[in-house]
């Protein structure tokens, strides 16, 4: 019975993170986009005891740290707009890196 209904919680906890990755991103990525970025990824992870939302950005000619920033204000404003998790979280916004994996 404790095994079903953690199988549950942990279901339920995931539908709400996928729905939560599916609405920032819907609102997030044309912002990104006019700031002439590409959202490359996007999480909703615990870490460390922390709730982090990460969003990972790209453009050609590489990021930088003021990129990084411009992108964080506007993103920030905006999901304080919308106000889509319910719980504290932190943003962070970063370049992905050449060791992040394919998806």
């Amino acid at each position: 019975m404790i095994v079903l209904l953690k199988r549950v919680t942990n279901e339920i906890n995931n539908l709400s993170k996928k729905n939560i990755i599916r609405t920032v991103k819907e609102h997030c990525e044309p912002i990104i986009e006019d700031l002439g970025y590409d959202l490359v990824d996007l999480e909703y992870i615990k870490e460390n005891g922390n709730n982090i939302l990460r969003f990972y950005i790209g453009k050609p000619d590489g990021i930088s740290i003021d990129d990084c920033q411009r992108v964080s204000e506007q993103v920030g404003d905006k999901l304080d707009e919308l106000d889509p998790i319910d719980e504290s979280y932190y943003l962070e916004v970063s370049s992905p890196g050449l060791d992040r994996p394919l998806k």
